[in-house]
């Protein structure tokens, strides 16, 4: 996949490089206790990011190439393991000091409803999160997603957003329009 996507950006006039993200990210083998048994599960080669080298990423970055990383890491002893993407990203965007995190998947955002698109939360103050996620709005595979998204705010990364990235023009819509597109996180209350 990270071939393809350098390849499509390079198709389009940018600049990009892949990486391997074992070359970028550092973790640690992820511990998981089972809700049902109170015990611990081995999830194999899963890992849980703890560090980001930046020498490579930011070198890059200031030669203007686009870096994109798959969501791969290793641990101290050189072990690779599949990593959360969602938790990688803001992972490294908290170690580059960015001002946004925008990502883009196969949904417009936080739905008030998953299955309705016209449910979307446009603006999701981080102090709604807890409170969405009791009630199941925030739920499944949007919960490793807005919790990274937390966790990039409170490490000073200002804003984030969720996007559906199959939507032509998906970023200029979202940042340069008054009503934008997706879901935008934000800090404290509306």
């Amino acid at each position: 996949i990270n071939p393809g996507i350098v390849e499509g950006i390079v198709q389009h006039g940018g600049k990009a490089v892949g990486f391997s993200g074992r070359m970028v990210l550092r973790c640690q083998k992820r511990e998981h206790i089972s809700r049902e048994s109170g015990q611990p599960v081995d999830l194999g080669f899963v890992g849980e990011v703890v560090g980001v080298e930046l020498a490579s990423l930011v070198a890059e970055i200031q030669a203007e190439f686009v870096p994109v990383i798959s969501p791969l890491a290793q641990d101290d002893a050189g072990q690779c393991y599949n990593v959360n993407a969602d938790t990688a990203a803001a992972e490294i965007a908290k170690a580059l000091g960015v001002h946004k995190l925008i990502y883009l998947s196969n949904v417009n955002g936080v739905r008030r409803d998953a299955d309705d698109e016209d449910s979307l939360i446009s603006t999701l103050p981080v102090d709604d999160v807890e409170p969405l996620k009791a009630e199941g709005v925030i739920a499944g595979g949007m919960i490793p997603k807005v919790d990274s998204a937390v966790d990039a705010l409170a490490h000073g990364v200002e804003k984030v957003h969720f996007l559906d990235g199959r939507i032509p023009h998906a970023l200029l819509l979202e940042l340069f329009t008054d009503a934008g597109i997706g879901t935008e996180v934000t800090h404290g209350n509306r």
